[in-house]
Formats: structure tokens, C-alpha cells, sequence
């Protein structure tokens, strides 16, 4: 379906469900903008722990059992 043909079927519907399908396309461009950003940011940062031990010593502390000091 091209763009002119879902906008001209789009008008055809109440206000209601038009604002609906704003809502649902503003979420969903808002959800793969931050799934990008994150990947983006997790890739810039692999090299950094890959081969950088001082940033994931804890790691070895990760099957351990954790208890909370009160």
C-alpha cells in the first residue's frame, strides 16, 4: 500500500481511531529510537570492556549469592 493510499484511508476513519494511529506509530518511533540509541551505545562501549579488566572485575562476583547490609 503506498503512503497516499493510507493517509486518503486513514481520513475516511472517525477521529477517534485516527488519533489511535498516532498514538500507536508515535510509539512505535519512539521504541526503535531508543532500541537504536541503545545498540549504538552498547557497540561505542564493547571495545572499552572487551579489553578493559578493570571495568568487569565484577563479573566475577555474578553467580555469587547477594545479601543486602542492613
Amino acid at each position: 500500500m503506498e503512503t497516499n493510499e493510507i493517509i486518503k484511508a486513514i481520513t475516511k476513519l472517525p477521529i477517534n481511531k485516527r488519533m489511535l494511529i498516532i498514538e500507536k506509530t508515535l510509539k512505535t518511533i519512539r521504541e526503535s529510537e531508543s532500541k537504536k540509541k541503545m545498540e549504538d551505545s552498547a557497540k561505542s562501549l564493547y571495545d572499552d570492556y572487551s579489553g578493559n579488566t578493570e571495568l568487569t572485575e565484577f563479573t566475577l562476583l555474578d553467580g555469587e549469592s547477594f545479601y543486602e547490609a542492613r
